[in-house]
């Protein structure tokens, strides 16, 4: 997924526990975690914006964008490939 959700960096930089972030927004732990893990399909922005509030920071902080290009893979030729052609 391109969209990178960056909840557990900002909890480290606040020396802040899961339980704790998810009491003072409002949402369930669990609910939380899915966002921490990336596995949320959506988020509401009054959900981002207390999370802003509670943490101090931007949703730039939370959030980030990381364009995928899908690598080339190489095939090498080898001589049994010749053998079948």
């Amino acid at each position: 997924m391109p969209i990178v959700v960056n909840v557990d960096v900002m909890l480290a930089r606040r020396k802040m526990r899961l339980n704790t972030l998810a009491e003072l927004v409002g949402i369930t732990a669990q609910n939380l975690s899915v966002l921490k893990t990336g596995k949320a399909k959506a988020i509401r922005f009054s959900t981002l914006e207390r999370l802003c509030e509670v943490l101090e920071c931007e949703p730039g902080d939370l959030l980030a964008y990381e364009h995928f290009v899908p690598s080339l893979t190489l095939r090498v030729k080898t001589e049994a490939d010749s053998l079948r052609e």
